[in-house]
């Protein structure tokens, strides 16, 4: 069964909990409560391989647990705005038996133009509104003053607060203080999103991976042994070096011969182990002095993940260093997989008007998307011919002919000039059109 951990505060996992009895029967939630936001860093890091996914009772979790998580894993909690918001103003006007504008507000960081966002929906104005924004790292005795000061000066009639903390010290002050809770509507959607993405990811990690290996020039290596028992031991050494990486990955290896092997397993399983492949291939590459390939494919069957993978395998051997290179079931290319200078991009678009102007320039999809890949990975204003040539191993006429075809066809668009020497002259920048 899928497990969620919830983490909060007590009271919070409370109220969590009050609208996660509806899922049970398909998911399992582990409860993680502390009693400092400053746990959960502890919490994750035991328990985040125990787990499929994470909830949050709040934004302040949230945030930690963001620095920590892959960009990839499945968390969420509920931003405290909207409906959150709303609730409040209408238990303070329950309570008041008036509605009043002249209150202070904490909330965290990237919040505050949600706040905004909200209060204008309800129509309050923010001429005697107080907002105190803070981060992770905040000091919850600071938040507390701010708000006890402008209660005394008697400048606010009213404090809205998302930290349990600051709503016992206020209270304690006998501060017409509320606390911003998410509502069981809000509890609901979220968890919905998790189950869903829980079971997503569950049937992506339990897909096929294969893997196939090739060392380069295998056939001129074998010729230019003498001994042939020389070669047997060589084969022998290479296969128990793969049958060692094998075992990690709980796969199957299978000798295709002329230096070529495939290894099946999980993707799961591929994807952890892809730092222990990559060395992996380069102990084989010092071993033999020869380059070897590395490609991996996935997919719903042995045989279209096993199709996957010769199309890595034959796009890894066109490159000049043979990284590793992986093709997803959806048409997604990952070049130098699990190296800082990995790259992304697919070879496939249904984007009708791009794919004329591509024809018109005489220039791939895939070439366009690798670039589109490349500018983003760099984060570049503007590049030039020589920088896309140096970057994705062409030569700098092609990058030049591409550059130019792209221009003329209104994908990308002419910035400037650099000059690199007083001689020289000067190269085009370039930019992408959005």
């Amino acid at each position: 069964m899928y497990k969620i951990g919830v983490v909060g505060p007590l009271s919070s996992i409370k109220k969590v909990r009050d609208v996660t009895d509806e899922f049970e029967h398909e998911i399992d939630f582990v409860d993680f409560p502390y009693e400092d936001a400053r746990e959960v860093t502890d919490i994750i890091k035991k328990h985040q391989n125990a787990v499929n996914g994470w909830f949050f009772s709040g934004p302040v979790p949230y945030r930690i647990a963001k620095e920590m998580l892959d960009s990839e894993a499945n968390f969420t909690y509920c931003p405290p705005v909207g409906s959150s918001l709303y609730r409040c103003f209408l238990q303070m006007s329950r309570d008041q038996q008036h509605f009043f504008d002249k209150i202070s507000i904490d909330m965290i960081r990237f919040e505050d133009f949600f706040l905004q966002e909200s209060l204008q929906e309800l129509g309050i104005s923010t001429e005697h509104i107080h907002v105190k924004t803070f981060d992770e790292k905040y000091n919850f005795q600071d938040i507390v003053e701010f708000h006890l000061d402008l209660w005394r000066k008697g400048e606010v009639q009213g404090v809205l607060t998302v930290l349990q903390s600051v709503y016992d010290a206020l209270k304690q002050e006998n501060v017409s203080v509320y606390k911003i809770n998410m509502t069981k509507m809000e509890i609901r959607q979220a968890v919905k999103i998790l189950i869903e993405k829980a079971k997503s990811t569950y049937f992506k990690d339990s897909q096929i991976g294969v893997e196939i290996i090739e060392i380069d020039q295998f056939d001129q290596f074998v010729d230019e042994v003498n001994i042939r028992y020389h070669l047997q031991h060589l084969e022998l050494k290479i296969k128990q070096t793969l049958l060692s990486f094998c075992e990690k990955l709980d796969g199957s290896l299978i000798e295709n011969g002329n230096g070529r092997y495939q290894i099946f397993s999980s993707r799961k399983e591929i994807e952890r182990e892809i730092g222990s492949l990559r060395s992996t291939v380069q102990q084989l590459s010092l071993e033999m002095d020869v380059s070897v390939a590395v490609g991996i494919g996935f997919g719903e069957t042995a045989a279209s993940a096993e199709i996957n993978a010769r199309k890595a395998i034959r796009h890894s051997k066109k490159q000049e260093s043979s990284g590793i290179v992986v093709i997803q079931e959806d048409g997604v290319i990952i070049e130098s997989a699990g190296q800082e200078e990995q790259l992304a991009y697919t070879f496939r678009s249904d984007d009708k008007e791009l794919l004329d102007k591509l024809n018109q320039a005489n220039i791939s999809v895939k070439t366009f998307k690798k670039i589109e890949a490349l500018i983003d990975r760099m984060n570049w204003d503007g590049f030039t011919s020589s920088d896309l040539a140096s970057h994705l191993s062409m030569t700098v006429r092609n990058a030049q002919r591409i550059m130019s075809g792209l221009n003329e066809c209104g994908l990308v668009e002419y910035k400037g000039e650099e000059l690199q020497s007083p001689r020289g002259r000067p190269r085009k920048i370039y930019m992408l059109k959005k």
